[in-house]
């Protein structure tokens, strides 16, 4: 079905209004069939008319624009064809044809539309206004206004409006849409703030390196709509053939009315005894009237969409599905994809601690009004084990290093080794930093915590009983996501590989991911663009084997989302500008859904493969059934192509709706 170059945004003719429309049709016409056909009640043939018409205003325009432009495409040949099954007493064959062709052209229409507003997501990352130092007092001023040296202020939690370098202050920066590090940034002055990015800690004053149109998030912009651009849009295979399929059905039936009339000498209209020469060529054209041909593809598409949608798997078209159908290889974002993206409190490693709950208490109490993402992990620990938080009095924040208060009556913090050590018996200390390099060994992240004598000498204090101190490490580690652990495996299965690891994490962490999962290779510490050349490479490099899937959340991920040949987006947790800049949309948190959704694709590509075989096999066999016997004097009859036609249409709708039996990914989706 031609589909309008800009559809209207509101009005009758707008994708929602088609869709309406289509629904009405599809009611009356459901309506006319059980009333007429079936309980056979006067007048209600009409709802069949009617339902006839609605299609007819909703086919007709794409036809009429076609025609205008010169083209006689299947849009006119549907038209035709279901006005001519009208004309021979059987308005309802018509109005199906034509309430599956608008409905199917409405929704992709609509899905279409959706793929358009990453641009508007990432936009939305940049603020619109920003806080400068202009004639000597700090004022709100808009964004755009901002120029390279300018100074400008960024509170706790906001962000950074602009590429900036810090001058005053320290603090921590969320930047995981920008690079997907799962921790927060520590920044201090000099340091370089990326636009989009947000200060979790205290106030920083910064110079501006860069207007807001030339940032890094202005950059990953300019890549998501440059990818865009260089993808080749996948052509139907009836898109391919519409016009000419519709010359060659229309010239054919025209060449048999001819030749039968002024060759063969029968009459043009019939004279009662004899079928004329008209009814050949009708019958011709009804026998090969695209109908079952033209809805192969989206009724299997739509019901491959439903079924899909209730695994938790949203494609946005048919398009999505074959080209997720095709892919050779795949590559996966770490943070918020392959894991869950967020710190979690896994061990509590108790150098010189023997109450573990009142550990969990401190350090939730020290916490207990931090917004940063290790604070809410060791809140989450000691709420999950029923523990509150104890009473620790006198808090306070040392900007980038940790917190401290006094908890009966003796000093406690929690941060960073260098700033809790002073509280760290001098007898565990070697201990602590033992500790430290072997979780970072392993890529994770360790927070001391201690608490002092009654009264800390300095330097700290030389026993090692409890009275002269406690000391643990809070042992922080990024899950993995679930259905991670058999996601390479059943990858593998389906003949993908290699299934490769993009992230801007770093290499420690991301090797002991990649380690854990069995992945056949991974990339750290990467930037949006590294991520896009990698995947521009992997497509080239496979090329002759399939195409290649990108699955991520962030927006960091969005250029190679679009450059991809098929992208997924984490829906649950996923940036609006991933999910909306990707093909397909994964709504459970559950991996498990990526090989399932490539299964399951590649069954809605063998079912439209089966469709089009059938519906082509039906249009030759009675087209020739239908010449050969009329020259032998054996006229297929009218009422006999119809059915054959309209047999043929069940035939296809019934093996696209074996589609939604299809196993879901809790059953493992074979």
């Amino acid at each position: 079905m031609a589909v309008p170059t800009n559809p209207p945004a509101t009005g009758l003719f707008s994708p929602k209004g088609e869709l309406r429309a289509a629904i009405v049709a599809g009611v009356l016409l459901l309506a006319g069939a059980v009333l007429h056909l079936w309980l056979k009640v006067p007048y209600a043939e009409g709802l069949m008319w009617a339902s006839l018409a609605i299609g007819m205003v909703y086919g007709g325009r794409p036809a009429i624009q076609a025609l205008r432009a010169w083209r006689f495409d299947i849009d006119v040949l549907m038209v035709v064809g279901a006005g001519l099954a009208a004309y021979i007493g059987h308005p309802e064959e018509g109005a199906l044809l034509l309430f599956l062709f608008v409905l199917a052209g409405a929704l992709e229409e609509l899905a279409a539309m959706r793929t358009k507003r990453e641009i508007e997501a990432l936009h939305a990352m940049l603020p619109r206004e920003a806080l400068a130092w202009r004639d000597g007092a700090w004022a709100e001023v808009a964004a755009e206004t901002l120029a390279a040296g300018e100074r400008i202020k960024v509170r706790p939690g906001e962000r950074v409006p602009t590429d900036a370098r810090v001058l005053v202050g320290e603090s921590s920066m969320d930047q995981s849409a920008i690079t997907g590090e799962s921790q927060p940034r520590h920044v201090k002055v000099g340091d370089e703030l990326f636009a989009g990015t947000i200060n979790t800690d205290d106030a920083l004053e910064a110079t501006v390196l860069r207007p807001v149109r030339e940032s890094s998030l202005q950059r990953i912009l300019d890549l998501v709509i440059r990818a865009q651009t260089q993808r080749e849009p996948v052509q139907r295979v009836i898109d391919r053939l519409s016009q000419p399929y519709a010359l060659t059905v229309l010239g054919l039936s025209t060449v048999v009315a001819l030749v039968w009339w002024l060759g063969l000498k029968r009459p043009l209209l019939g004279d009662g005894e004899t079928r004329g020469a008209l009814y050949t060529a009708i019958t011709l054209l009804i026998v090969a009237s695209p109908c079952a041909l033209v809805i192969a593809t989206p009724t299997a598409t739509l019901a491959g969409i439903a079924r899909a949608a209730r695994a938790g798997v949203l494609f946005k078209g048919g398009q999505s599905i074959d080209a997720l159908a095709s892919i050779a290889a795949a590559v996966f974002d770490k943070t918020g994809t392959l894991t869950l993206g967020r710190p979690r409190l896994s061990e509590v490693h108790a150098v010189a601690w023997s109450d573990a709950d009142e550990l969990l208490g401190v350090s939730a109490a020290l916490e207990a009004d931090s917004t940063h993402p290790i604070a809410a992990a060791v809140r989450e620990a000691a709420a999950a084990r029923g523990v509150p938080p104890a009473g620790v009095r006198s808090i306070n924040h040392t900007v980038a290093q940790g917190l401290e208060g006094v908890y009966q009556g003796r000093t406690v913090r929690l941060g960073r080794y260098a700033y809790v050590e002073p509280l760290v018996p001098v007898c565990l200390r070697a201990r602590v930093r033992e500790v430290l390099a072997t979780i970072q060994e392993r890529g994770n992240v360790g927070v001391v915590i201690a608490m002092g004598a009654p009264v800390l000498a300095k330097g700290g204090t030389a026993g090692c009983d409890e009275s002269a101190g406690q000391a643990a490490v809070l042992i922080m580690a990024d899950a993995a996501r679930p259905g991670a652990e058999t996601l390479v495996a059943d990858l593998h299965t389906l003949g993908v590989r290699p299934v490769r690891m993009l992230t801007g994490d770093n290499r420690l962490t991301a090797e002991r991911v990649a380690e854990s999962l069995r992945l056949d290779a991974f990339d750290a510490e990467l930037l949006p663009e590294d991520k896009l050349r990698i995947v521009t490479e992997m497509k080239q490099a496979h090329a002759d084997r399939g195409g290649i899937a990108a699955i991520g959340d962030g927006v960091n991920d969005a250029p190679a989302l679009a450059a991809a040949s098929v992208s997924v987006a984490i829906g649950t947790i996923g940036t609006a500008a991933a999910m909306e800049s990707a093909d397909i949309v994964l709504v459970s948190d559950n991996l498990a859904g990526v090989p399932w959704a490539v299964r399951f694709a590649r069954r809605v590509r063998r079912t439209v493969k089966a469709n089009l075989a059938l519906a082509l096999s039906i249009i030759a066999a009675m087209s020739c059934l239908t010449v050969i016997g009329s020259l032998m004097g054996r006229e297929v009859p009218l009422a006999v192509g119809v059915l054959a036609h309209e047999g043929g249409t069940v035939l296809v709708v019934l093996n696209s709706l074996r589609l939604l039996l299809h196993t879901g990914p809790a059953s493992g989706g074979r």
